[in-house]
């Protein structure tokens, strides 16, 4: 028998992590909604008001997310005005996202939204649960540089 016909989808960490991650959410997504968000743009915003102006390409590797998946969900934030893209000072080439006045309200609105999602996510899951997991899934992302990071750097 082959290897591949004795794998079980419940045995994959691929499909684990990612049903686990769809449900976490879930739950940010319908708690940061009420200010006109989803999680994701939350996320970036925060980065942004934690670490100030990025590049397109540092906010990416900062997030563990495809430059092309960033630019579909920066491209909203703009357009309402809630970040801005320029040329970096650095290098004209490079685009770099500033956070707004209006962005740095809006954080601020959905902040309490996702405060609601930590507590019912440590809810339902436990403190201490919850606490050991974002540990564990913290390792993971600070794994070393795979293949795949090696394939999307030599990319165009």
């Amino acid at each position: 028998m082959a290897a591949a016909n004795r794998v079980k989808a419940e045995d994959c960490y691929c499909l684990a992590v990612r049903q686990a991650a769809r449900y976490v959410t879930q739950i940010y997504d319908e708690c940061v909604a009420a200010v006109g968000l989803r999680s994701t743009q939350f996320s970036i915003l925060s980065k942004l008001t934690r670490k100030g102006p990025m590049t397109i390409n540092a906010l990416a590797a900062d997030m563990v997310m495809d430059r092309t998946t960033l630019g579909r969900n920066i491209l909203p934030l703009e357009r309402e005005g809630l970040i801005t893209i320029t040329p970096a000072a650095s290098d004209r080439r490079s685009k770099e996202l500033r956070l707004t006045k209006a962005g740095e309200a809006r954080f601020q609105a959905a902040a309490e939204g996702w405060v609601k999602a930590q507590a019912r996510f440590e809810s339902s899951f436990g403190r201490d649960r919850a606490s050991e997991l974002r540990a564990l899934l913290h390792a993971v992302v600070a794994r070393e540089p795979s293949v795949a990071d090696a394939s999307r750097s030599s990319r165009p």
